[in-house]
């Protein structure tokens, strides 16, 4: 098998799962969001320092971490999107919970761009005349779905947001994903540890406090993040980012499915028209982006 068809499989097995995370969160749903948040974090933490210690990137990571340390301008940036994916994370996990898959998925649709619109405004980073027509497509379908729930789809859109900042956030910053984990966590650990105490001690943990099967799940809820993260990196490393752009739908398309035919979370005419157009978005802007790339490549061999 090539380098680049084991790229494209452990990509689709990253998104893959991702997508099914709805499956685990659910059975945590008994647990509070944010102490599952919390639990996810310090899990993280060990099982991305065992990750490191097994693929022998100590050094790897005591480099990083000194060059964190000498630039304070990409130190304060990580410790801010080590803050704003948390947020994500409990935003995702609350919504899971609470049954709001659908607009989970619409999430992770509409991220790419979101994204794309801070790369413009950030980054002065151009668009397209047809990306520019998907990003205006996919605004419509907001809409509609805003005027059929009676109020803006803020799940959806937080979810979006809060990962669109991450990457603003993390775009001058090269780090190893397994690597970026295991720092991203290790600037919240003091918090999460610290939150964790205070439940411990007013007798609110349920860690501990339930029953085994919910201690497992929540120790394994840092292997379930490390996991994909690492076929992740696995995968980037060997495809086109066009390719890469185009599998980053699985996850959102099955969360979605699993919304709807597993969890029965209602999906109206309606909501099947916004996603249709945000869709129909999605194909145009990934397809504009699949033709400048190849243009770009033509021209780089001639």
């Amino acid at each position: 098998m090539s380098n680049e068809k084991k790229g494209v499989l452990a990509a689709i097995l990253a998104y893959a799962f991702w997508g099914a995370f709805p499956l685990y969160w659910k059975l945590l749903e008994h647990v509070p969001s944010m102490e599952i948040l919390l639990s996810r974090v310090i899990w993280s933490f060990v099982f991305t320092v065992l990750a490191v210690i097994v693929f022998r990137m100590r050094k790897d990571l005591v480099a990083d971490l000194k060059y964190l340390w000498s630039h304070q301008k990409h130190f304060w940036q990580l410790a801010g999107a080590s803050f704003v994916i948390s947020m994500n994370w409990y935003l995702y996990i609350w919504a899971v919970t609470h049954n709001h898959l659908i607009e989970t998925s619409l999430g992770y649709y509409i991220n790419p761009l979101l994204s794309v619109i801070f790369g413009v405004i950030f980054f002065k980073e151009s668009l397209s005349r047809a990306q520019w027509v998907a990003t205006g497509i996919a605004f419509i379908a907001v809409i509609i779905l805003t005027i059929n729930y009676g109020s803006v789809p803020w799940v959806a859109l937080l979810i979006a947001l809060s990962f669109a900042i991450y990457g603003v956030l993390k775009k001058k910053i090269t780090l190893d994903p397994t690597r970026g984990l295991a720092i991203e966590t290790l600037l919240i650990l003091p918090f999460a540890l610290g939150y964790y105490i205070y439940l411990f001690t007013t007798h609110q943990a349920s860690f501990l406090h339930v029953d085994v099967k919910t201690d497992i799940l929540m120790i394994f809820s840092g292997l379930v993040t490390a996991v994909p993260l690492i076929l992740f990196a696995k995968g980037a490393q060997n495809i086109p980012l066009y390719l890469l752009g185009f599998i980053q739908y699985v996850a959102p398309t099955i969360v979605l499915i699993l919304g709807i035919v597993l969890y029965k979370e209602p999906f109206s005419q309606v909501e099947f028209l916004a996603f249709s157009i945000i869709w129909a978005a999605l194909l145009l802007f990934s397809g504009s982006k699949i033709i400048e790339t190849r243009k770009a490549h033509h021209k780089s061999v001639s």
